[in-house]
């Protein structure tokens, strides 16, 4: 494993019973990069992660996280990994209090008064965790698993409940620990999310990896046909092309320059994930 890997997977495998989750998973995650894992419900995302977390065992496989094998990992591990779980805690603490006590069993904190403020919890700090609406708990979550300055941070599905504001916001803080270096494996099935934080994504699908790249080039997605339309008149034409730039020229042409209506548009992220995830759905 080299030291600029944060995580390295081989041929990770995990049954339950007769059914197999995870079926031969390779990955390499880079220090530093924002990782997200896709899937339908069912696909191995959530046993793939708390295999790497440290939480459920793997039945094959070799697997190291910071380093380590997480099956076999410390205290003094732990400490250099943050955890935003999809299920979230009612807390009878006030939010200032919980940051702060979970403050205190890190070695190196985060100012609770800085997490607080880059959660967007400022205003709410006197609130209690059962007080809070479910997009503050979830704020409260992130807050959480950021206070101890991760060297590696997971985020299972971590905009659940927040309206378009709490959401925009949030991509800022995760922009904001990258640029510091926190390396972060992200689960969403909100698809604008993976495409807007991610330096690549996974597609899982049946326990295996569907697909994996870059959001923009996933799939062969770059270099499939676009979709050109326009405003004729006898009613609006649309035409698939291998060369949208050819078409539009030639159309411009035709009009003697601004084209009506004109879109030209690839296979979105959607489109290739719907695509790659098949039978699953």
């Amino acid at each position: 494993m080299s030291s600029e890997t944060a995580i390295h997977v081989r041929g990770l495998r995990k049954s339950y019973g007769v059914t197999l989750a995870v079926d031969g998973i390779d990955l390499d995650i880079s220090r530093g990069e924002v990782f997200a894992l896709l899937g339908p419900n069912g696909a191995g995302k959530t046993t793939t992660v708390e295999i790497l977390e440290g939480y459920r065992h793997r039945d094959g496989g070799t697997v190291a996280v910071l380093g380590q094998d997480p099956a076999n990992a410390d205290r003094n591990w732990r400490a250099r990994i943050g955890i935003v779980l999809q299920l979230t805690a009612e807390p009878e603490l006030t939010v200032a209090e919980m940051v702060s006590m979970f403050a205190g069993f890190y070695p190196n904190p985060r100012d609770p008064g800085e997490v607080i403020e880059l959660a967007g919890l400022d205003g709410l700090t006197a609130r209690r965790g059962n007080q809070l609406s479910g997009g503050q708990r979830r704020r409260l979550d992130v807050a959480l698993g950021i206070v101890g300055r991760p060297e590696l941070l997971f985020l299972d599905e971590p905009t659940t409940g927040f309206d378009p504001e709490a959401r925009r916001q949030f991509w800022e803080l995760i922009g904001h620990l990258a640029a510091e270096g926190t390396t972060i494996l992200l689960t969403t099935h909100y698809l604008p999310e993976a495409e807007a934080l991610a330096d690549r994504v996974a597609v899982l699908a049946s326990g295996q990896v569907a697909a994996l790249g870059a959001p923009a080039t996933l799939g062969g997605r770059v270099s499939q046909d676009a979709q050109v339309s326009w405003e004729a008149p006898d009613g609006r034409r649309t035409l698939q092309t291998a060369t949208p730039t050819k078409v539009v020229a030639e159309l411009s042409g035709q009009f003697g320059g601004e084209v009506p209506g004109l879109a030209v548009a690839r296979p979105s992220l959607e489109d290739v994930y719907l695509e790659l995830i098949g039978a699953d759905r």
